[in-house]
C-alpha cells in the first residue's frame, strides 16, 4: 500500500474512533474504555486487507481515493471484528503478547472489585460487543458510499458473503476438533478457504475491482487469486503454528497441538504409518515442550511437513496463474505475484 494511502487509512480509522469515543462519553466510563480497547485491537496490524482493496482499485484504473479509503477501512474493521470474536471463541486474553479486549476488561473488572464469575462475564461481554460494533461499522461504511445503488449493492454483497462464509469456516474449525480421526486434506483446505481466504483476500480484492468499475473477467480472476493465495497463506500459518519461532510469530508452538487443531499437517500425518505414534500428542491439553518436539520430529519424518509446504506452494502457484489474463494489468499482476511469494515464504 503506497505510504500516502496507508496514512489516509490510519487517519480515517483514527477519525472514526475519536468520534465514537466522544459519543460513548454520554454512556459512562466503561463504554469509553470499551472503545479504547476496540481501537487498540484495530491498531498495529499490517493492514493487509486495506492494501488489497487499494491495490486492486488503483491497479484497475481507480483514481478517487475518497471512495476507496472507506472501503479499505470497512474490510479492516471486518478483520478486527473477526479477530476479537475469534479470541472469545478460543478463550484467549492476549494476542501477540498484549492484552486483547477480553484481557483488558478482565483487568478492569478486577480493578473495580469484580469477583468470581463476574470477571469472565466482563471480559466476554466486552469482547462480543466490541466485535459487534466493528462489524456494524464495516457495513455502515459501505452503505454510505456516494456511488450508484447497483455498485453499492455489489460491495455490500461481497461483505455479506465474507461474513456468511467466514462464520461457516469458524464453526467448522471448532467442531472439527471433535473428530476422532484426522480430516482429509480437502476438508482442511475447504475450512481454511471459508474461515480466512474469502474475507481476507478474495473479498477485498474483488471490492477494489468492483469500485474501480473493472470487467467481470478481472473481478472473477482476482476472486480466484484471493481464494488460492489465502489458503496458501493459512497453510503456511498452520506450519508456523507448530514449527515457527514463537518470538517471531507471537504464538506458542504448543497451542495448535494442544487444541487438536485439524490442520493439513494432521491430515497428511493421519494417512501415514506414523499416525499411531503422533496421535497421542494431538489434542493433549497438557502437552509438554519435549512432547511437542517429538511430535514435530514425527511430523517431519512422516512427510507431513513437506507435503503441507508443497500444498501451500502449489496454491500460491495456481493463484499467480489465475492472473495470467489480459484483463489484469501488468503492474497489478506483479504486485500480487509478490504477495503470493510472500504468503509461503515468511517466518511470521
Amino acid at each position: 500500500m503506497p505510504e500516502i494511502a496507508h496514512i489516509e487509512v490510519e487517519t480515517e480509522l483514527q477519525r472514526y474512533f475519536a468520534a465514537a469515543r466522544l459519543r460513548a462519553s454520554d454512556y459512562g466510563t466503561h463504554y469509553v474504555a470499551l472503545w479504547d480497547s476496540l481501537e487498540q485491537a484495530s491498531s498495529g496490524g499490517k493492514r493487509v486487507r486495506p492494501a488489497l482493496v487499494l491495490a486492486a482499485y488503483a491497479g484497475l484504473g481507480g483514481t478517487e481515493m475518497s471512495l476507496a479509503i472507506p472501503v479499505a477501512v470497512s474490510f479492516e474493521l471486518l478483520h478486527t471484528a473477526f479477530v476479537i470474536h475469534d479470541d472469545v471463541i478460543d478463550r484467549d486474553l492476549h494476542r501477540r503478547g498484549v492484552a486483547n479486549v477480553a484481557g483488558r476488561f478482565t483487568e478492569r473488572a478486577l480493578a473495580h472489585g469484580a469477583v468470581g464469575t463476574q470477571t469472565g462475564a466482563w471480559a466476554t461481554t466486552a469482547a462480543i460487543l466490541a466485535g459487534d460494533l466493528a462489524l456494524s461499522e464495516a457495513h455502515r461504511a459501505l452503505a454510505l458510499l456516494p456511488i450508484g445503488a447497483e455498485q453499492r449493492g455489489r460491495l455490500l454483497d461481497l461483505l455479506d458473503r465474507a461474513v456468511f462464509v467466514s462464520a461457516a469456516g469458524e464453526l467448522a474449525d471448532v467442531t472439527n476438533t471433535a473428530s476422532k480421526t484426522p480430516l482429509s486434506v480437502e476438508e482442511v483446505t475447504v475450512t481454511l478457504e471459508q474461515k480466512t481466504a474469502v474475507y481476507s483476500f478474495e473479498a477485498p480484492l474483488m471490492a477494489g475491482a468492483v469500485l474501480a468499475g473493472a470487467s467481470e473477467e478481472a473481478i472473477v480472476a482476482l476472486g480466484r487469486f484471493g481464494r488460492l493465495v489465502g489458503v496458501a497463506f493459512q497453510l503456511t500459518d498452520d506450519i508456523l503454528g507448530v514449527f515457527g519461532d514463537p518470538a517471531r510469530t507471537g504464538k506458542s508452538a504448543l497451542t495448535d497441538l494442544r487444541e487438536g487443531k485439524q490442520t493439513a499437517l494432521v491430515a497428511y500425518a493421519g494417512r501415514t504409518d506414523d499416525w499411531p505414534a503422533i496421535a497421542p500428542f494431538v489434542g493433549k491439553a497438557d502437552l509438554t515442550q519435549d512432547e511437542a518436539e517429538e511430535a514435530k520430529r514425527l511430523l517431519r519424518t512422516c512427510g507431513a511437513l513437506q507435503s503441507t509446504d508443497e500444498l501451500a506452494i502449489d496454491h500460491a502457484r495456481r493463484a499467480v496463474a489465475a492472473l495470467d489474463i489480459a484483463a489484469i494489468p501488468v503492474v497489478l499482476r506483479t504486485t500480487l505475484t509478490q504477495l503470493a511469494d510472500t504468503s509461503v515464504n515468511r517466518s511470521r
